[in-house]
């Protein structure tokens, strides 16, 4: 996330027109007690009064969109292939709304057809194309096979492992694959999210389309789909989804959207349970997975006011992460845990209004969940106004049945930073602060920590952040183990998304080395960009995987991350069996040897695909959480829309070559 980016994005999840160069309208708090689904909103075509689309797009969306990758937004040519809904509910309902306050209706309607292309919200509806007939129309939750992929990090310990019996794979396998079979989904352009898996059965969130599939993979050379679920008002969904058991031997599904609103779903039928709004804050908002035990569900709270501070009409800065337990029957909160106190006034900005803090430590990634210690790791994002919290980029651990805190590691102090500022904001930059009081790195944890136990049975608390940093813990305590440094990383560099554990390795994707920091890295020619293999015991590197471009790779246009600019690897890694699987901005999938880093197998996945739902799509940049495996399949989301990619709306099916 800029959860990693995520966490700084204009964006995240949320696109959006009218990015930080309109005029927002003052918060309004969302009660915490309010226990209501998402409102529909009401698109109709636009009738084209007062000033045109293309007048409203130049004279309030175009500072930020026409320069993507600067200000962390959609770019112009992503927005083209979202869907008029979904940029509608942003504006409306979504992370836009205070931008898009002071737009009429008509006006509101008529941006929102030219950067789309659409007048209405009608889309191409695929399903009955791809439906299940006969027994697979059932899903089927009593099958021979547990489940092995039930959150963003696999299992309970975030380790993004997989074995061969679990995926149906092995690593000579994956040395040799063919595509097996392509899904487009139309009007998304951002492929976030990661399906949970149980048997046969892939539960699947398009988060554009505000929908959670169900699809048996019992065949998989003909996968269908079981059931849609559709979220109220198609508000737009952000995080992976979650799969657990109750204590009853109730099945759940859990996973929730940017409008901060929670959903439990049936996993047999696809009927919702419950629907939970856990924003507290007006900029509040979910994008880390939930945890699902027998008695609670742990859910992670971020905010997006790292976004909207970059406009000197906003009153910064109120917004701070938090966690929620929540009843897996009802919804209702059992705790709260907030990771700082509430904000007050701290002084005059300079032109008469108030700046407020602490502020900011959103939470971005899932957590680990150990109910054998009974407690909760996580870690957080940076401070958006004075003064630095102590639980800002920090890795946190809190009691699993109070939400008390136990311990805190605060890794980089004075980090604040909102959206619109840097090392040497200009004066009208009224929500930033001077290098005095920060040290503007935006170097958050925007990857989820890792539960590892190694082979002498000891367990170290693992952690990457965007500094370039990789850390390891006591989790008892919370005493750094080791740290290794792999450049300085930056708001959209170190590690961005996510690492990976596996028989006393680390494997951690470095998006960007960073320039040498006196005291903290002093630089390595041999550092690159790529992905490294770490020793869990000692932080001592193993091996690196530095991949250089394919032959007849387009070079990228200067500043932009869309093509092939470097050695780019973001997206969380997975390992499978003996092997290692990354993937590139430029769409480039590789598996590599995961004692060795030798590469076994690599595949481009920006271009064009067919369907076999019968619709037409195209790869583009893979990043945030694509890669699962199941059934003899590996599973890659193609496309990600965001910081200037390139967009994409594809979910891949790679098997063995036969």
């Amino acid at each position: 996330m800029a959860k990693s980016l995520l966490a700084t994005a204009l964006a995240a999840a949320s696109l959006a027109v009218i990015a930080s160069c309109q005029t927002p309208q003052p918060p309004v708090d969302v009660p915490t007690a309010a226990d209501v689904p998402a409102q529909q909103v009401a698109v109709a075509p636009p009738a084209h009064t007062g000033r045109s689309g293309e007048e409203v797009y130049k004279q309030a969306c175009a500072m930020c969109h026409d320069n993507a990758e600067a200000t962390r937004s959609p770019s112009r040519d992503n927005l083209k292939g979202m869907s008029f809904q979904f940029v509608n509910y942003a504006l409306t309902n979504g992370k836009m709304k205070d931008m898009a306050a002071s737009l009429t209706a008509d006006e509101r309607a008529a941006v929102v057809s030219y950067v789309t292309g659409r007048d209405t919200s009608k889309t191409v509806d695929w399903t009955p194309n791809l439906m299940c007939t006969g027994a697979r129309a059932a899903v089927d939750m009593e099958g021979p096979s547990a489940a092995t992929s039930t959150h963003f990090g696999y299992d309970w310990r975030n380790t993004r492992k997989l074995t061969a019996a679990q995926a149906g794979l092995t690593t000579a396998q994956m040395g040799d694959m063919e595509l097996a079979w392509a899904i487009a989904f139309p009007d998304a352009t951002i492929m976030r999210s990661q399906g949970a898996i149980v048997g046969k059965n892939l539960f699947y969130p398009v988060a554009e389309a505000g929908k959670m599939y169900a699809f048996d993979l019992s065949d998989p050379a003909k996968p269908c789909v079981q059931w849609v679920y559709t979220t109220p008002g198609e508000a737009p969904l952000r995080t992976s989804v979650a799969y657990g058991v109750l204590g009853d031997g109730t099945p759940l599904l859990v996973f929730s959207g940017i409008d901060s609103t929670v959903h439990a779903v049936d996993p047999r039928n696809g009927k919702a349970l419950w629907t939970k709004p856990v924003g507290v804050y007006s900029h509040s908002m979910t994008t880390g997975t939930p945890s699902i035990l027998k008695d609670r569900v742990i859910v992670p709270v971020a905010q997006f006011e790292i976004s909207v501070a970059a406009d000197n009409k906003h009153e910064c800065c109120t917004n701070h992460g938090y966690v929620v337990s929540l009843d897996p029957k009802t919804g209702a909160q059992q705790w709260r845990y907030d990771t700082m106190p509430d904000a007050t006034v701290l002084r005059d900005r300079g032109d008469g209004q108030p700046l407020k803090g602490p502020s900011g430590a959103p939470i971005w990634n899932s957590p680990v969940v150990d109910e054998t210690r009974g407690l909760v790791f996580f870690a957080t994002g940076e401070s958006n106004s004075p003064p630095a919290h102590t639980n800002t980029n920090a890795v946190i651990a809190i009691d699993l049945k109070t939400g008390a805190e136990k311990w805190s590691f605060h890794a980089t102090p004075k980090d604040i930073f909102n959206s619109g500022c840097g090392p040497n904001p200009a004066e009208e930059k009224l929500n930033c602060v001077g290098p005095d009081e920060t040290v503007y790195r935006d170097v958050d944890f925007g990857a989820s920590v890792i539960l590892g136990k190694g082979s002498d049975g000891k367990e170290l608390l693992y952690a990457g952040q965007k500094s370039g940093s990789v850390w390891a813990f006591e989790p008892d305590t919370g005493k750094v183990v080791w740290r290794t440094p792999l450049g300085t990383g930056g708001a959209l560099g170190g590690v961005h998304w996510g690492i990976a554990f596996d028989n006393d390795m680390i494997y951690a994707p470095i998006t960007a080395v960073g320039r040498p920091i006196a005291g903290e890295w002093e630089g390595d020619p041999n550092i690159k960009s790529g992905i490294y293999a770490l020793d869990a015991k000692t932080g001592k590197i193993k091996w690196q995987f530095n991949p250089e471009p394919p032959p007849g790779t387009p070079l990228p246009a200067p500043g932009t991350r869309g093509g092939w600019r470097g050695n780019i690897l973001s997206a969380a890694p997975a390992v499978i069996d003996g092997a290692v699987v990354s993937a590139a901005l430029n769409g480039a999938l590789y598996v590599n040897e995961a004692k060795t880093g030798k590469l076994l197998w690599t595949f481009e996945t920006a271009r064009e695909f067919e369907g076999i739902n019968g619709v037409k799509g195209n790869g583009g940049a893979i990043d945030s959480n694509s890669i699962t495996a199941m059934n003899g399949l590996l599973l890659v989301n193609s496309g990600y829309g965001m910081f200037g990619q390139a967009g994409g709306n594809m979910l891949l099916a790679f098997k063995p070559k036969e």
